[in-house]
């Protein structure tokens, strides 16, 4: 069994380049797992808010370039999309200022928002200044929400790290259930 030294362990060696990844794609789930790694001194806060900011600001930019250049063969793999294309065109026109900055904390619209505003008239300069202002805010925010919840947690259950192997061993059983289940039902 894993025990809490061995999990931390294991988020401090391999936590960064996970959140980095986490980052590039959607990043949610994993930035408010580093938020909460960073509340148990497994990751450095600073180097979370850095990392997540620079990643999230990264993956962004590289959807935005695709939408600029392949838009149309992208948004065509997506027909509900491609089929609300010039609403949603207008609607970028109109609000693009808010849509950029806030884009990354819509569910579901991390990568197809970037590709849509790249595929609007807004200029690349524009869309990277506020995808940076909008990436900072993300990766404060969010990892703040795990570590108030690594403080919650800690407040209701004692000293957390002495739970932590115990919650990961749950965590997996869960998805063992789940799978069990799932698996039974497909039959």
């Amino acid at each position: 069994m894993m025990t809490a030294m061995d999990l931390g362990s294991l988020i401090e060696s391999h936590g960064y380049w996970v959140l980095l990844i986490g980052c590039l794609l959607e990043g949610e789930t994993i930035l408010v797992l580093a938020g909460f790694a960073a509340h148990g001194g497994h990751m450095n806060p600073f180097a979370v808010v850095g990392i997540a900011a620079t990643a999230g600001f990264a993956g962004d930019q590289f959807y935005f370039w695709l939408g600029r250049r392949h838009g149309d063969a992208v948004i065509a793999r997506w027909p509900s999309v491609a089929a609300h294309n010039d609403r949603l065109q207008r609607m970028i026109f109109r609000y693009h200022t808010a849509l950029i900055v806030g884009i990354r904390f819509a569910y579901g619209l991390r990568i197809a928002g970037p590709i849509l505003i790249g595929m609007s008239a807004v200029s690349g300069f524009r869309f990277a200044l506020l995808n940076a202002l909008g990436a900072v805010i993300w990766a404060c925010l969010i990892p703040g929400i795990g570590w108030v919840f690594g403080h919650a947690a800690e407040r209701m259950l004692g000293e957390a790290r002495n739970l932590e192997g115990w919650l990961l061993l749950g965590l997996v059983g869960v998805g063992i259930v789940v799978w069990w289940i799932e698996s039974r039902r497909r039959r």
